[in-house]
């Protein structure tokens, strides 16, 4: 697989304090989504700020420059401009030219107050929507989410993780952390865990399931790769996905203007 950015022996340290991340290697290959496990204090955000070239590596090597997009896991959202009026700005300074998509991600988020809402009036979980599309709208190369689903509210999940999926599928890469294992596994490749500024890879989990709910008209999903069971009650269809596949079966939904309601992991 192609890299599209890789850490060899990376640390961090501030001043003469103890070091935030210790030797770290990490390969992120094109097409991939890496999620990284760590409680507060880990090390993970400064992980995160590295590969977005926001910040320094003391020691070690860190190669390639991809396009990044970034969400810190708080978003500032004190200023008195509109969302609509930051997301231009910002786009803007991206050297991104056309804005048109800016109104339809809002949309799909579901802002509260939509576009116009000034920024310093929203919630966390809101202000959280508008870093989120910041991140997205010029369709980065690497997509870093640091603690993305903390806030949101329940559709906002979903979206969030069809964004993820999207953005696998166009062959960018996606890395996210969050500090509960079950959401990690259900929407990563490749999961990590990061423990006093020490990565390590976490084994993969026995096999997992994806229980997806769909709404729309029923059509024959028992045919659709990894779709296990398709259970259709009405408009409402509840299928169980096989590991690897929930990111194809949502893509397809969705190009066939499903509404995704649910997306959670299951054991089978």
């Amino acid at each position: 697989m192609t890299s599209l950015i890789r850490l060899e022996g990376v640390g961090k340290r501030y001043g003469r304090g103890t070091a935030v991340l210790a030797g770290v290697d990490l390969d992120v290959p094109a097409g991939r989504v890496i999620g990284i496990l760590g409680s507060n204090g880990s090390g993970k955000s400064t992980l995160l700020r590295i590969l977005a070239a926001l910040s320094r590596e003391t020691s070690g090597t860190v190669v390639g420059s991809p396009r990044v997009g970034y969400l810190p896991d708080r978003f500032p959202a004190g200023q008195r401009m509109s969302a609509r009026a930051y997301l231009r700005h910002m786009a803007r300074i991206d050297g991104l030219v056309d804005l048109s998509a800016i109104e339809p991600l809002l949309d799909r988020l579901a802002l509260v107050g939509g576009p116009d809402a000034p920024l310093r009036t929203l919630s966390k979980g809101n202000a959280q929507k508008v870093g989120l599309a910041q991140a997205v709208l010029a369709e980065p190369d690497l997509l870093i989410l640091d603690e993305p689903w903390s806030g949101l509210d329940v559709e906002a999940h979903t979206v969030l993780g069809e964004i993820v999926a999207e953005t696998k599928e166009r062959g960018a890469s996606v890395v996210f952390t969050d500090h509960r294992a079950a959401a990690v596994h259900a929407h990563a490749d490749d999961v990590f865990r990061m423990d006093a500024g020490n990565l390590t890879r976490v084994a993969a989990k026995a096999e997992t399931a994806t229980r997806i709910v769909l709404h729309g008209p029923a059509g024959d999903w028992s045919a659709e790769p990894g779709v296990s069971q398709a259970v259709a009650e009405g408009e409402r269809i509840v299928l169980t996905v096989e590991a690897g596949h929930a990111d194809a079966v949502l893509l397809r939904a969705l190009n066939q203007g499903f509404s995704v309601r649910e997306v959670a992991p299951c054991s089978r």
